[in-house]
Parts: C-alpha cells; sequence; structure tokens
C-alpha cells in the first residue's frame, strides 16, 4: 500500500468514527459498482441517505476541498443516482438524499475534519 493510498484508508476510518459521534449509520464503505465508487454511504440522524465523499490531506499548502473539481463532484453525483436508483428501499420520501464531503487535513498525529453537507 502506498504512503498517500495508507494516509487515504486512515483518513476514511476517521470520518467514519466523526459521522458515527454524529449519529451517522454507516450503511457501506467503499462500495465500487461499475458507475463508480462511494467512499461512504450513511443514514443521517434525520433519515437522509447520505453520500460521503473522503478527501484527506497531510497539512501544506493545498486543501482538500481543492480536490473537489466539478468534474469529481458530476462523477460522485452520478455515482449516488445510481447507488440510489438501485436502493429505493434506503430512501426516505420526506428526506430523500444528498451529497456530502468530509475533510481532513493530518496535523502532527491527528487530524483537523470539516465536514460540508449538501454540496
Amino acid at each position: 500500500m502506498t504512503q498517500k493510498s495508507e494516509l487515504g484508508k486512515i483518513g476514511e476510518d476517521v470520518a467514519v468514527e466523526f459521522l458515527k459521534n454524529k449519529k451517522y449509520k454507516i450503511i457501506e464503505r467503499n462500495s465500487r459498482k461499475q458507475w463508480g465508487e462511494l467512499d461512504i454511504v450513511a443514514m443521517a440522524p434525520d433519515k437522509t441517505l447520505v453520500f460521503v465523499e473522503v478527501k484527506t490531506m497531510n497539512e501544506g499548502s493545498l486543501k482538500p476541498e481543492d480536490q473537489m473539481s466539478s468534474a469529481k463532484i458530476e462523477k460522485f453525483k452520478k455515482a449516488a443516482m445510481l447507488y440510489a436508483g438501485h436502493n429505493q428501499k434506503l430512501i426516505n420520501d420526506k428526506k430523500g438524499w444528498r451529497l456530502d464531503v468530509v475533510t481532513l487535513v493530518k496535523k502532527g498525529d491527528g487530524f483537523e475534519v470539516r465536514h460540508y453537507e449538501n454540496i
């Protein structure tokens, strides 16, 4: 495993714990289908189905948010739409689903975590 992929895996683990602490129920991690990959599929406390993209970086000049280009967001949206279409039973008719991003910046032994809802 490369140092970058190892950091990404640790970042996803931290993001899962962060979401669990916010009372999210984790449904699936690293869902890989022919239409794309979703880092985390979760149920928010208000019963909204949430697709979470996780971006992790070491502390430096760039921010993880900078990695979310419009093309990346469109690919993320397409993967989420197709997943939702194949998993209708997970969707609350009143709440629907949304796209979130959790960013993590490695600082010393810990992480600075930011959660962007409904991007």
